[in-house]
């Protein structure tokens, strides 16, 4: 599916916080729209490759919050979000808009949204469904849970790096919906996984299993994206393996909260935190299918 491209009347000041895998993927497809993006990231490199692609880098996460009315953040978990948004506290103030882009929790998203609108300031939970090569392509999906008249302002900035973008209610049913999709996502991930190894062990050639799958009632769009890294083993990261495990774990003790259970999803980390244990973490989450090859 070809991402869609914004062509902005008036092009926006933005501030980035996390230059990571989806942070410096968001950073291109904004600076390609015609905005300004000024960003910070606590790793150097990342930030010297936001000079490079034409942005501006800061020396802290405030001076980006100082900077700007927009203030975006992209990064790995609650936990390092909640340290920035502390460091930032300070230098927030009334009108500004917040967005998360990341898979957090989703009480801890509405329990921001009410401390920061006491303050003037909108927190929008804008999850992102897809890897940092999609966003590249502008072919992701922004669930957003918030405000509508944040999100208003806010929409045709996710449409820069965005082929779809849906306002799915208030705060947190972003985040909510977020986890709903990884549910779903990983267990295609893991299933196709478990498919290619299982055509591997009886001799089959993965590749030619591959190609049969994705002209089957099989069929996911998973398979376009990961099946020929699984193929290739080549598990250059795009989405790490243990962020997904991360998501799980948010999935499964919110289902543990409401008394819902999901066997699949309780086997899924299972199978994850294996291959965690087999040093795959930091790789992309296709390296699943190691921890099912017979060599494992």
């Amino acid at each position: 599916m070809s991402g869609r491209t914004c062509n902005p009347e008036r092009p926006t000041t933005i501030g980035l916080i996390g230059l990571g895998l989806i942070g410096s993927a968001v950073a291109e497809r904004l600076l390609a729209a015609g905005h300004t993006v000024i960003g910070f990231d606590v790793v150097e490199e990342a930030r010297m490759k936001l000079s490079q692609l034409g942005g501006v880098r800061t020396a802290t996460a405030q001076e980006v919050a100082q900077a700007t009315d927009i203030v975006m953040l992209a990064l790995p978990n609650d936990v390092i979000s909640a340290k920035v948004l502390r460091d930032i506290d300070g230098s927030l103030r009334t009108g500004q808009i917040l967005a998360d882009l990341g898979t957090g929790n989703p009480r801890i998203a509405e329990s921001l949204a009410a401390k920061l609108s006491e303050r003037g300031v909108q927190f929008l939970d804008a999850t992102i469904s897809g890897s940092s090569a999609q966003v590249r392509r502008g072919d992701v999906l922004v669930m957003v849970g918030g405000e509508e008249s944040a999100f208003g302002v806010t929409q045709r900035l996710f449409e820069s790096f965005a082929w779809q973008v849906r306002h799915v209610g208030p705060s947190g049913q972003g985040a909510w919906m977020k986890l709903v999709t990884n549910l779903v996502l990983g267990l295609n991930r893991a299933a196709l996984a478990e498919g290619l190894a299982f055509a591997e062990s009886v001799g089959l050639d993965p590749a030619d299993a591959l190609a049969v799958l994705r002209d089957s009632m099989a069929y996911s769009r998973i398979m376009d994206t990961k099946g020929l890294k699984m193929v290739a083993r080549d598990f250059t990261p795009e989405a790490r393996l243990s962020q997904h495990l991360k998501d799980v774990r948010l999935i499964r003790a919110a289902a543990k909260r409401v008394g819902q259970a999901l066997p699949l999803s309780d086997e899924h980390q299972r199978l994850l935190e294996l291959a965690e244990s087999l040093g795959l973490g930091g790789l992309d989450n296709s390296a699943i299918i190691e921890a099912l090859r017979p060599s494992s």
